[in-house]
């Protein structure tokens, strides 16, 4: 690309990478690093959200960027021209051209206001309900009225919604019970001061950690009609057309045996040549057509499974993980407000499963035995947040042994 000769078409719209989807916490890239860049490297630069207009019309991005290109005026060619191209293509002419002219308009006219992308918007928080209409959810609510502090009310509803429907009822009382537990403990330490910030924050991660991600989970999303009718409307699916998707999956025998009642999961383990000639025979890389019976229904029995979840083997080591973690945010209030608040926000750095959540397991026990180690110092929340940052920003985890050396040279002298 030069700046003397470059005529640059691009659309705006963003497709987040892998790494950024697998890293803890919120790892996207700054787009503006790109765009900023764009108007000194190209001399004419044609750049608008492409994909969102080709969506609106019924077509794909390439009709409108082939729309961008006519009207450039980079190629020696008239308007009708491009016409006989898409015609000749034979399929979703009609929407094609919408989609080409739209662009070739756009480009040609400047910018015009385009549709706000909801989810550019915030999300308005959540506000309680006075009643519901069923029993069990209104005696939660009840519950999160009567036990709670108002400033957490709203989180703590949120939360509430996503532990039940992530298992049950029974799983959103024990959510409550915990929550309860720590608004004690930030009443003791003077919570109503801080506007009883420490059981805010802990509405948010708990819900978090108690709507872990297994594969009972993951198959349950796969198989939901939301989902299939999100993909139907973000690839556009039109009448008398069918949708199918492939997923791709590569499950351990780790997470296979993990859904398993917990003595049984540890009996098979104890049991190294059984367990790894299963792990031979799971451990591969499978493609699932998710709307076809003999995808559906394998995912659909392990999604049924979240019955027996509260015994599987995965369930007991998130729960003793959760308790230790709420331990040491605790302990850390009851001396340092700040600290305590900010153990508790140590839980962005665990995500996801297989290997991305055994990566976010270690980040998350250096980050929080660092912490620990100088909970006595008048500035040792401003220290874990600069951990919690190095630990989200670095993938390879060299800024956070950068940081754990810095404070382990201040704290031996």
């Amino acid at each position: 690309m030069t700046p003397d000769r470059t005529t640059l078409i691009a659309s705006s719209h963003r497709s987040l990478a892998i790494s950024e989807k697998m890293a803890p916490g919120d790892s996207i890239a700054d787009s503006s690093a790109v765009s900023d860049a764009i108007g000194v490297v190209a001399k004419q630069e044609i750049v608008f959200d492409m994909n969102a207009m080709a969506v609106r019309n019924g077509s794909v991005i390439s009709s409108a960027m082939f729309g961008s290109l006519a009207a450039s005026g980079t190629l020696p060619f008239e308007r009708e021209a491009y016409y006989d191209v898409i015609r000749k293509g034979g399929k979703g002419i009609e929407a094609s051209i919408r989609a080409f002219d739209a662009a070739y308009d756009r480009t040609t006219n400047g910018a015009e206001p385009e549709p706000t992308d909801a989810a550019d918007t915030a999300t308005p928080v959540a506000a309680l309900p006075d009643s519901l209409r069923d029993k069990r959810a209104n005696a939660l609510l009840t519950r999160l009225r009567a036990e709670l502090p108002e400033q957490a009310h709203a989180m703590a509803y949120l939360g509430l919604q996503k532990v039940v429907d992530f298992q049950d009822a029974a799983y959103g009382a024990e959510y409550l019970d915990i929550l309860r537990d720590l608004t004690k403990s930030d009443s003791a330490a003077n919570g109503a001061k801080h506007g009883f910030a420490f059981t805010a924050t802990a509405a948010k991660y708990l819900a978090n950690a108690m709507a872990y991600d297994d594969v009972i989970r993951v198959a349950r999303i796969k198989t939901q009609s939301a989902r299939r009718q999100r993909v139907a409307d973000e690839v556009g699916l039109q009448d008398g057309q069918v949708l199918n998707t492939t997923e791709f999956m590569h499950p351990r025998m780790e997470e296979a045996a993990s859904t398993l009642p917990a003595g049984l999961a540890n009996w098979l383990k104890s049991r190294k040549s059984l367990y790894a000639w299963l792990d031979r025979r799971i451990n591969k890389g499978r493609r699932v057509h998710t709307y076809r019976l003999t995808g559906f229904l394998p995912l659909h029995f392990v999604g049924a499974l979240k019955v027996i979840r509260r015994k599987s083997l995965r369930h007991k080591t998130e729960v003793a993980h959760r308790d230790a973690w709420l331990a040491d945010a605790s302990q850390a209030l009851a001396r340092n407000y700040d600290l305590g608040i900010a153990m508790l926000t140590f839980r962005r750095l665990i995500k996801g499963y297989s290997d991305t959540h055994v990566r976010g397991h270690s980040k998350f026990d250096k980050v929080m035995q660092t912490a620990k180690s100088i909970a006595a110092r008048d500035d040792a929340a401003e220290w874990a947040q600069r951990l919690l940052t190095s630990a989200i920003k670095d993938p390879s985890s060299k800024d956070l042994d950068g940081t754990i050396m810095t404070i382990e040279s201040f704290s031996s002298t």
